[in-house]
């Protein structure tokens, strides 16, 4: 009966810590500010922790991150930010609601003929600002729904120019780098695309080119990969411009291709000393960052956030082409066989590089270890825009307005990485962060570089790992210590609660992941591979 009476109290509180806090003295100050600010969240794909050249120890090797780097040394950095899950749908969508798949619906990736996206039960991030006053527009990767209503237009943003998909969900005319490599877009009958699978490019998608949206429209396809970063950078500066001149208050979303195969460093010229075709993308990247930083402090400075993080880890088994998790090798994992890295809840597969940046406001040069994450993006803008999120659903996310203006170390006492792919059923809360504290009841590999891979494995009880002396998840506590009985009895009764709030939530919405061939973005379907090109 105790115990009962508790996991009842312990559920009010946790409602209470998902829905919005009552704004404090210090939150109330920071979004009564004569102007309300400005925001670009800036989302790399499938970028690792170890990526970023500031989180590097010194002499570890040469960062190829020069323009973030000078972000974090004028900004935060945060060492202890987690993507909502460790592939790419499920994130995008968690960081754009405020809410874990098992509410929104998104539990995995969405297909190049999906019908459907995130649920329209669902209110994003874009469309409460848009009806809050904002210029709402994003560039980039969307990967939540291309059809009809599910477009990104039809989500809150007035602007978007973009794919709608990961960038190798689609055959180009002048492939970047990628392993297994994937042959161009072949002007000719489907017959040939058939013999192309039968020869060893079953993973390469060849019926239908990659296409560029601008707003409802495809205006090329297949796009030339080697133009989409200057295309992307134009776009972002020309976005900042027109809201200057508005004198609107603006958010700015911009989901990068980078660091996600292909790659296509359009600088790139073999040599030695550079690093090779993963850091020269790196560089690219960086620059597109820095080019978009320097046009918002020339037009605002003052009154801009800039939030770069990432959707996911590193995708391991593309070997040379893929990034680095820094100290979160997932040994306990590795060691049996597989990676550790993206589609996994190891750390190397949600840990990822995170700057905050807004001159004036957020402390410079500062470093945070406060536990926070992508889904706290969305009540922490929507609070220092001083604009309400519908109250008719529950959130996970929390306001963190105080760590990032006030240096306070106020992040999530706990937090929860949703199964991605590597094991379990997608969405599904199996490994639970506490404090410096890990628990996992399940495991299981990605495919790691060269193809190796792990089984999965159910733990009753939980494996508890120490992060705080134990980075690379290799020696989990010994299950007859104290410290781990504690542990254990915090993370089951934390994780009874959320899961019942999540059961007892009449908001929660159902993804329609239904596939029909005719719903794949196509240009001309009198085309092979839907080729048509619209822009000069």
């Amino acid at each position: 009966m105790a115990g009962s009476v508790f996991l009842l109290l312990l559920a009010g509180t946790l409602l209470c810590g998902l829905l919005f806090h009552t704004v404090s003295q210090n939150e109330a100050g920071d979004r009564t500010r004569t102007r309300r600010p400005n925001f670009i969240i800036i989302l790399a794909d499938d970028i690792g922790w170890g990526d970023l050249g500031a989180n590097q120890q010194a002499g570890q090797r040469s960062s190829q991150t020069p323009h973030l780097d000078l972000m974090a040394q004028q900004g935060m950095r945060l060492t202890d930010f987690h993507s909502p899950a460790s592939t790419c749908s499920p994130s995008r969508a968690a960081l754009l609601t405020g809410r874990h798949g098992l509410r929104n619906g998104v539990t995995h990736n969405f297909a190049v003929g999906s019908v459907g996206g995130l649920p329209l039960s669902e209110t994003t991030l874009a469309e409460i600002l848009h009806q809050g006053g904002y210029y709402t527009a994003m560039i980039g990767k969307w990967h939540l729904g291309h059809n009809g209503p599910y477009s990104p237009t039809n989500r809150g943003f007035d602007y978007y120019l973009g794919i709608p998909y990961s960038n190798d969900m689609g055959c180009t005319d002048l492939p970047g780098y990628d392993l297994p490599s994937c042959p161009p877009c072949y002007p000719g009958p489907q017959i040939l695309h058939n013999r192309l699978k039968r020869s060893g490019y079953s993973s390469c998608y060849t019926k239908v080119a990659l296409p560029l949206f601008e707003n409802r429209t495809i205006v090329e396809q297949p796009l030339d990969l080697w133009r989409l970063t200057q295309r992307y950078t134009s776009t972002a500066l020309n976005v900042i411009h027109t809201a200057r001149e508005r004198g609107q208050p603006f958010l700015l979303y911009v989901a990068l291709a980078h660091m996600h195969v292909p790659l296509y460093p359009a600088s790139y010229a073999p040599h030695p000393s550079e690093g090779g075709v993963y850091a020269a993308s790196l560089r690219e990247m960086d620059g597109l960052v820095g080019a978009i930083k320097n046009a918002s402090d020339a037009s605002d400075k003052e009154n801009t956030l800039i939030w770069f993080t990432g959707d996911n880890g590193p995708w391991e088994q593309k070997c040379q082409y893929a990034g680095s998790v820094g100290p979160f090798l997932g040994k306990w994992q590795t060691s049996r066989g597989g990676g550790s890295a993206k589609r996994t809840t190891w750390e190397g597969g949600h840990r990822v590089p995170t700057v905050s940046y807004w001159p004036g406001r957020v402390p410079a040069n500062s470093t945070s270890s406060a536990l926070l994450s992508g889904l706290d993006i969305f009540p922490t803008l929507l609070s220092l825009a001083g604009v309400n999120p519908p109250s008719d659903r529950r959130y996970d996310g929390i306001d963190a307005t105080d760590v990032l203006l006030h240096g306070k170390e106020t992040g999530n006492e706990f937090l929860f990485h949703p199964n991605s792919g590597a094991a379990g059923k997608y969405g599904d809360l199996q490994t639970v962060r506490l404090g410096r504290h890990k628990a996992f009841y399940i495991t299981g590999a990605a495919e790691a570089c060269g193809g190796s891979t792990g089984r999965q494995e159910l733990h009753d009880p939980p494996m508890i790992f120490d992060l705080s002396g134990d980075k690379g998840e290799e020696t989990p506590l010994d299950p007859t210590t104290e410290e781990y009985k504690e542990v254990d009895e915090r993370v089951r009764r934390w994780r009874e609660a959320l899961l019942y709030d999540i059961a007892t939530d009449q908001s929660v919405s159902t993804a329609d992941y239904a596939t029909d061939q005719s719903a794949a973005p196509c240009c001309d379907p009198r085309h092979t591979a839907c080729r048509c090109h619209t822009l000069g």
